[in-house]
């Protein structure tokens, strides 16, 4: 017996294409009933915001065969059976490897993810043609036990204070669960590295002018109940979900850009993959004209040269890369004052 399936028409740069959904109606998020079809169709809906934010980038993809309560992995690699019209870019991972990754151009690259039961989009932050240079300078403030969303707004009130203070313009998108992202569209012209010591330094200031409610200890045991600005996002193959990515949450929240107007008073939970359509129509993408000027990010490689004259050094990497330049002993406070 044939398997269910059904065909979306997905308009794009290229006319019209018409994607197969094989199981429709497979639940993905099952409290609030939300299909594979209905995912598929969020995206067509999207279609063009999503490109925009997410597009020309190496792209890895979160999948969930069986649903977000089910098992789940990362598709790096392009996955098998794409699309002719979908492309892929090699890309050097933190291990010296190179490997091909997907980049999704046009719609119908989204809702052909979708039928393969991805969930959540995780594009890099440089774009295909030059993937070793970013070309947004990315700041994920995380609340810490004890702090909540409301705790990350002012925060990030005053990380966009300082970043303007840098020379450069920052925008504002919930992280679809409880925290914030922050990012800045700089010029291609320095390595994942450069612009990591450039969130770090950003993160400092924020840090210095916060301290009861920021901090930027990579160590759980020594952030306490504040916001942890996490500078490691910046580290070549890391990312966080795309703008407009839906999340695996219950609730089928979206990773939502949102105007500094609103921020004060946004409901993080109300974006979802059921009202985010309705909300790009009544007020259209907040970050549509992102790249439009994109600044510099000199001024926070001085404040991260002023840093390590006073004595602040390189902060830890996460645990998978390998040992980097400069950086402190990987190992935990706690154990480190115990051990002979």
């Amino acid at each position: 017996m044939a398997s269910e399936a059904t065909e979306l028409v997905v308009q794009g740069p290229h006319g019209e294409r018409v994607m197969r959904i094989s199981s429709p109606s497979r639940v993905l998020w099952p409290e609030v009933g939300i299909t594979k079809l209905d995912l598929a169709e969020y995206l067509v809906a999207v279609g063009e915001p999503f490109i925009g934010a997410n597009g020309d980038r190496p792209v890895s993809l979160q999948r969930f065969p069986g649903g977000i309560d089910g098992e789940q992995f990362f598709s790096k690699n392009p996955p098998k059976g794409a699309p002719e019209f979908m492309r892929a870019v090699s890309v050097v991972y933190p291990s010296a490897r190179t490997h091909p990754q997907l980049v999704i151009d046009e719609p119908a690259g989204a809702v052909w993810a979708a039928q393969m039961n991805t969930v959540v989009f995780h594009p890099w932050p440089s774009r295909a043609e030059d993937t070793d240079n970013p070309d947004q300078l990315r700041i994920d403030l995380d609340p810490q036990p004890g702090t909540d969303f409301d705790d990350a707004i002012p925060v990030a009130i005053e990380l966009r204070a300082v970043l303007a203070e840098a020379g450069l313009t920052a925008f504002v998108k919930t992280s679809g669960n409880r925290g914030l992202h922050v990012f800045a569209p700089i010029e291609p012209t320095q390595e994942f590295q450069v612009v990591r010591h450039a969130v770090i330094a950003a993160a400092r200031e924020v840090e210095r002018r916060m301290p009861t409610t920021v901090t930027t200890n990579w160590w759980k045991e020594e952030r306490g109940a504040r916001i942890f600005v996490d500078f490691n996002q910046a580290n070549r193959d890391r990312t966080m979900a795309g703008a407009y990515s839906p999340r695996a949450l219950a609730h089928a929240p979206v990773s939502c850009p949102i105007t500094w107007d609103e921020l004060g008073s946004t409901d993080p939970k109300a974006h979802t993959i059921l009202t985010v359509p309705k909300r790009l129509q009544d007020a259209g993408d907040p970050w549509a004209q992102m790249h439009e000027k994109p600044g510099r990010i000199d001024t926070l490689l001085q404040w991260w040269e002023r840093d390590l004259a006073a004595g602040l050094g390189e902060l830890p990497f996460p645990p998978d890369y390998p040992k980097m330049p400069g950086e402190p002993p990987r190992v935990q406070p706690s154990r480190a004052r115990h051990d002979p």
